[in-house]
């Protein structure tokens, strides 16, 4: 399994969503500071998640609820989160 794969996986196991996409850009930026290993993946991820678990939380609330489920990625060297949040009903 991809990380791609990984992280949607453990996204939509967390936080039900609605809506979910998970793309892996990691390959664009081969070589700069945040990837200097020229990882082709793993490093630069882009999230779309809509959730009805963000009812009534703060876009703030919102990120920190999936960069805590994101944790192991980013300790492994995740540099990049492009993320786009939203509360379903």
């Amino acid at each position: 399994m991809s990380i791609q794969e990984e992280i949607r996986f453990r996204l939509s196991q967390e936080l039900r969503p609605s809506k979910l996409e998970v793309v892996d850009f990691s390959e664009e930026h081969s070589g700069h500071a945040g990837n200097p290993e020229n990882k082709a993946e793993g490093t630069h991820i882009k999230i779309v998640l809509i959730s009805s678990a963000f009812l009534g939380k703060s876009k703030v609330e919102q990120h920190r609820m999936v960069y805590s489920i994101l944790q192991p990625w980013i300790d492994a060297g995740l540099h990049a989160i492009v993320l786009e949040t939203g509360e379903s009903e």
